[in-house]
């Protein structure tokens, strides 16, 4: 097995790792704040869902260079935008709570969605920069 090849998925599992200690380090530090409590999806969640989505991009977009690299830039816009509609679908639950907390609880989630789009717009361009 080649692990050079699955390197960008071992990155994002570290990457995803200090995204997940972050967020529970803020959580901890607003225990007691009534803002951050009552939420439709625990961070767990969250960031799990997020976590699966990059590794998925990756995986695919690691079988794509295999076959032609010249189509891993449009397979990464065209997974991402896929990536954008299941995350608005997951998101639809928590618009349409009547959670007091909902700006709280929508930035949360806009800022997890931000923070794993970068990782793996980072790791993407690493891909596309180590041409073989």
């Amino acid at each position: 097995m080649n692990f050079k090849k699955y390197r960008p998925i071992l990155e994002i599992l570290l990457l995803s790792m200090v995204v997940y200690l972050l967020h529970k380090v803020v959580f901890f530090l607003n225990d007691n704040n009534p803002k951050f409590q009552n939420f439709h999806f625990s961070i767990e969640v969250v960031d799990g869902f997020f976590f699966v989505c990059s590794v998925i991009i990756l995986f695919i977009l690691i079988k794509v260079k295999e076959k032609n690299i010249d189509n891993v830039g449009y397979t990464f816009l065209l997974v991402t935008f896929i990536k954008m509609g299941i995350s608005y679908a997951v998101l639809s639950p928590i618009l349409h709570s009547g959670n007091p907390n909902i700006k709280i609880e929508k930035l949360n989630f806009f800022v997890i969605f931000a923070l794993f789009l970068t990782i793996e717009t980072i790791v993407t361009a690493r891909i596309l920069n180590n041409k073989q």
